[in-house]
């Protein structure tokens, strides 16, 4: 019943427009059964909604993109996968341990060309959620990624990553398995693959769980997308010790698309509709295949040895910093510290 409530409800910040949607889609059903002319009313209200949609989703805070990257309907690997590939073929196993869930590999085209499919993949219900550790890869899902990267490199076939995830996930299990060892050889890997990757992060961006599958020629961003070193809510427990002031530290992570653009971390952001991207897919699938064609055309014709050096160069400019002048500073007796 709760999960009923919440889908008709929406996000805290959403359920004006969600339920003056409902009450369109009432009156709609009722003039149709009722054989009663509601045509002008309901423009009146269809006007109201676009109205207020502006209103609040133009103006979203950085804790508001947080749930909205998180919404449950928001599309996921094998959304974007069905949207804009043909002939996909998933391939399982990290040949390892076993075959991670959290994360969707596999061969498919695009506009014709062949390319390799990475992906963390979450669940919609609560069942789907366990199936899919909500998104949480364990180490053999990175081992998996990476397998099928190498395939990728050996046939020249580009790689296109999604990023989904609010972590890498952190079970003694995983950690037992190598958990930051196998992320680490990811970045390592990947750094130097000899073949394009394209990076899109689609929904959460979370820590050291997205950089395991997020070393790219080009990375993108949906705009309602976030990406940032910490969840916040871990960040404030960290910094305030209350989860509760997760909303604060929202604002102090600089974790959304405009705020990683500005920091030279992404390279591009894509635009969703108004209401975030699970209000059209249509929509969602043009700005993403135009994004990943415009993207593939601007790096498969550079000579491979520079095209590694570009994207070593690209990872390791990242970051500003600012050199100030050693200042003397006094403690409580007098002294110079």
């Amino acid at each position: 019943m709760a999960e009923e409530n919440n889908k008709v409800l929406g996000l805290d910040f959403e359920r004006p427009v969600v339920e003056l949607e409902k009450t369109i889609e009432s009156m709609k059903a009722l003039g149709k059964e009722e054989n009663i002319d509601f045509s002008k009313q309901i423009r009146e209200l269809e006007k109201k909604c676009n109205l207020l949609k502006k209103e609040i989703f133009k103006n979203l805070t950085p804790w508001q993109k947080v749930q909205l990257a998180r919404h449950q309907n928001r599309p996921h690997t094998l959304d974007y996968i069905t949207l804009l590939f043909t002939d996909f073929i998933e391939l399982h196993g990290d040949r390892v341990f076993a075959d991670d869930k959290a994360i969707i590999t596999g061969i498919g085209k695009f506009e014709g060309r062949s390319v390799a499919i990475v992906g963390h993949q979450k669940g919609r219900t609560v069942n789907d959620n366990i199936e899919r550790n909500f998104g949480m890869a364990n180490p053999e899902g990175y081992r998996k990624a990476l397998r099928i990267m190498h395939l990728a490199e050996r046939f020249s076939l580009p790689v296109i990553s999604f990023v989904d995830t609010p972590g890498a996930y952190p079970g003694i299990g995983a950690e037992e398995r190598g958990q930051a060892e196998a992320i680490a050889r990811n970045l390592r890997e990947m750094s130097r693959l000899k073949t394009p990757i394209i990076v899109i992060i689609v929904g959460e961006g979370g820590s050291g769980g997205a950089l395991g599958i997020g070393i790219g020629d080009k990375v993108l961003m949906l705009e309602n997308a976030i990406y940032s070193v910490i969840s916040p809510e871990g960040c404030a427990s960290i910094l305030f010790r209350d989860a509760s002031k997760a909303p604060q530290a929202a604002q102090y992570l600089k974790l959304t698309a405009n705020d990683l653009l500005e920091f030279g971390v992404i390279d591009e952001i894509l635009p969703e509709p108004l209401g975030g991207a699970h209000r059209d897919m249509k929509f969602m699938k043009k700005v993403v295949s135009v994004a990943i064609e415009k993207s593939l055309k601007e790096v498969l014709h550079i000579p491979i040895d520079k095209l590694l050096e570009t994207r070593y160069m690209k990872f390791r400019q990242m970051g500003k910093f600012i050199e100030l002048e050693k200042e003397k500073f006094t403690n409580k007796k007098g002294k110079s510290v």
